[in-house]
């Protein structure tokens, strides 16, 4: 019946809504006595945030300007919280790219006359129109209008753009102006045209402000000067304001403004109290007292409080904002700076039309996905977080074999014939002395002596080195590299292969088993490299240990990634092989004291604050960062990473330390470790003087000093 209607439902927090023909998601939902957001004015016209709500996993989606259609899924704008993040990645869009004379961007009346105008004169047009589904959100130096449509992005480059947004409605400020079943009076006449009942609903006159807007959820009474009105709905006429961010963005272009864009500004009297800045939840108090503390220039106020950087981007409080200047101040200041973008977008949005994706994804992406991956960013790259069993991801590395993707890893190759005398000078370990076929794990100091990178550094040949590096540092390492390079004036050559070159962390107690199935029977001993085939794939292996078992890193052609992987679980299926993520690795690193850089490290670490003088020979006459460290050496130790444990859970990341009810540091990594049976953690402490203190409080628990590394102190099981 409601087929032959016309009638379609979407889903709104999991409940069917009714829609009709033609309407937007917004109308369809106040039509169900659905407030979008919960309260605030209602524009109907794109201007507030009160409209906004997550679409098909799309977050501040404007459902004044989205067609409604079944199948769809509208959740509510998450409040205070950020949106929630999609568990795979999203292609970007397509791009069209048009170029042409003039872009009109508006199809009122006055947009509709310069975009006739023009095409009658032969000139080539492309125009915009919100309500047909296409947002301009940026206008950039060319000039270059970009737009989101329904099918994707569009880029314009005319030579004059032409803006003709027309104006928008004020809307209230005052007691209640946050309240449900306020409308202004367009988005009155629009409702009304799609039959939704506004109930007992009071109209202002034009220009007429209410006292106060009395309810708990909703509208209940209007107070004006007369005295009260009970009403379901007020509708509200408060006057325009020229839109005019576009315009502002394109200040200094080949930008011209027409119709009511260009009209004048009519400020409302400064508003006295009341929520100013519905996206940031700015108030008429915060604007007092921001004034109060000196912020009295437009940019400082905007800066100290937010008001007007969300998503509305000042539509609907910069009129306030300089009706409160001009109270405070006897002026009225110009409006702030228009910054691109005009509209929030995606990721993949921002990303259309270049080659690669914003987050890099590994040959193995898709494996991962039909293993029920959940996918997280991490460095710049799509991970596995967990599987659909992490506690299987971590007892398969401890107890069994177990497979992990490392194509992530920075991997370069640095050679030429001062390639040994170059990172001699770059490195804080001694490199002159490693043997071809032989690894050695490094840090990467700057010239202050802090600790920015760590990695292995691989001697192939005597003037070939195989160098690994974080997966978030890896494009800083290379730039360190080439410029340090060019420093000394060395005779090398930098050869990035991250992208190449896939890896993947065959590891447990049963890798050696595996590997031998797979053809390679006298595999590299600790801490060595070589090349073999494995399962017929030609593959450098790398054995070294981040998870505390053996581990083979074999690093192979990043297109027979997928092959590799699938053979090593096919040979190991009878060993319960299972692939292990990062939530998993986290853990399996922590009990074995690894530090990650970044996340154990600060900005000011030294080796010695780390407790790892011994990658460091200040015997060598010449590093990056020696003189820094030879000078801070000779200093007191103020602060270090230190081993902590406890019984029960772990405290969480990031938590503080006492000492004597003193803040004294925090906890950088924790985790409850179920092969040790306690929680085991990674904190910074200051010290008094010596050594750490033996105990220390933390979430109203004591943690107890531990040696370090907390798993396989002698590091029997990572060289077996």
């Amino acid at each position: 019946s409601a087929r032959q209607n016309g009638l379609g439902w979407f889903l709104w927090e999991g409940e069917p809504v009714e829609f009709r023909p033609g309407d937007s998601i917004a109308v369809a939902l106040l039509r169900a006595g659905i407030h979008p957001t919960g309260g605030g004015c209602i524009c109907l016209g794109g201007d507030c945030p009160h409209c906004l709500a997550v679409v098909d996993g799309v977050a501040y989606v404007r459902t004044c300007q989205t067609s409604a259609h079944a199948g769809l899924r509208v959740d509510r704008q998450p409040a205070g919280l950020d949106p929630p993040m999609p568990s795979h990645p999203v292609e970007p869009p397509g791009v069209e790219r048009v170029f042409c004379d003039l872009v009109v961007i508006g199809q009122g009346e006055s947009g509709r006359h310069e975009a006739e105008s023009a095409r009658a004169a032969g000139l080539k047009v492309a125009t915009v129109e919100a309500q047909e589904g296409e947002e301009a959100v940026a206008i950039y130096p060319g000039p270059m209008v970009v737009v989101r449509t329904e099918s994707g992005i569009r880029h314009l480059y005319p030579a004059e753009v032409v803006v003709a947004t027309g104006a928008a409605e004020q809307q209230p400020v005052g007691p209640g102006s946050q309240l449900a079943g306020i409308y202004t009076k367009r988005a009155a006449e629009e409702l009304e045209r799609a039959g939704v009942d506004l109930g007992r609903t009071v109209t202002l006159e034009p220009g007429q402000r209410p006292s106060a807007l009395r309810g708990e959820e909703r509208v209940e009474a209007v107070v004006l000067a007369g005295g009260e009105m009970a009403a379901d709905s007020v509708v509200v006429d408060l006057g325009l304001h020229p839109r005019t961010t576009l315009a502002r963005m394109g200040y200094g272009l080949n930008v011209r403004v027409v119709g009511d864009a260009a009209g004048s500004d009519q400020l409302p009297e400064a508003p006295q109290e009341g929520v100013v800045c519905p996206c940031s939840r700015v108030t008429v108090e915060d604007l007092r007292a921001v004034w109060e503390r000196g912020f009295t220039d437009m940019e400082l106020l905007k800066r100290a409080t937010l008001a007007g950087t969300g998503t509305c981007q000042g539509a609907v409080c910069l009129p306030y904002l300089r009706a409160f200047i001009a109270g405070q101040a006897g002026t009225a200041p110009e409006p702030f700076t228009a910054r691109p973008l005009a509209r929030q977008i995606t990721m993949a949005e921002a990303a259309a039309g270049y080659h690669l994706p914003p987050m890099r994804r590994t040959a193995l992406h898709d494996e991962h996905l039909e293993r029920g991956a959940v996918m997280d960013r991490f460095g710049g790259w799509w991970r596995p977080w967990r599987y659909e069993d992490v506690e299987r991801e971590y007892r398969a590395v401890r107890q069994a074999v177990s497979v992990g993707d490392v194509s992530t890893l920075g991997k370069f190759i640095v050679s030429g014939p001062d390639a040994t005398g170059f990172l001699e000078k770059i490195y804080p370990c001694r490199v002159a002395d490693l043997r071809p076929g032989r690894s050695r794990y490094t840090l990467l100091l700057d010239e202050r002596g802090y600790v920015v990178e760590d990695g292995l550094i691989c001697r192939e040949s005597s003037d070939r080195y195989y160098l690994t590096f974080t997966s978030a540092g890896a494009t800083f390492a290379e730039l360190w590299l080439r410029d340090w390079a060019e420093t000394f004036g060395a005779d090398v050559r930098i050869l990035d292969r991250t992208m190449a070159v896939a890896a993947i962390n065959l590891t447990g107690p049963l890798a050696k088993e595996v590997l031998a199935r797979a053809g390679v029977a006298d595999p590299p001993p600790y801490l060595s490299h070589g090349r073999w085939e494995v399962a017929g794939v030609a593959c450098q292996i790398f054995r070294l240990s981040f998870t505390g078992e053996a581990s083979f890193e074999l690093h192979h052609p990043a297109e027979r990634s997928v092959e590799l992987w699938r053979a090593l679980l096919e040979l190991g299926g009878d060993f319960d092989i299972y692939p292990h993520g990062i939530d998993a690795l986290f853990g399996l690193r922590l009990e074995k004291g690894h530090i990650i850089i970044g996340m154990d490290t600060e900005f000011d670490s030294t080796p010695r604050r780390l407790g790892m003088n011994w990658a460091v020979k200040m015997d060598k006459p010449e590093f990056v960062g020696r003189e820094a460290t030879a000078r801070t050496n000779l200093l007191p130790l103020d602060k270090q990473l230190a081993g902590w444990e406890c019984e029960g859970p772990a405290p969480m990341e990031g938590a503080a330390l006492y000492r004597d009810g003193v803040l004294a540091g925090q906890v950088t990594s924790s985790r409850f470790s179920s092969t040790l049976g306690k929680s085991v953690m990674l904190g910074w402490v200051r010290l008094n003087g010596g050594e750490p203190p033996e105990a220390v409080e933390c979430e109203g628990r004591e943690l107890r000093r531990a040696r370090l590394p907390f798993y396989d102190p002698e590091g029997v099981r990572a060289r077996s």
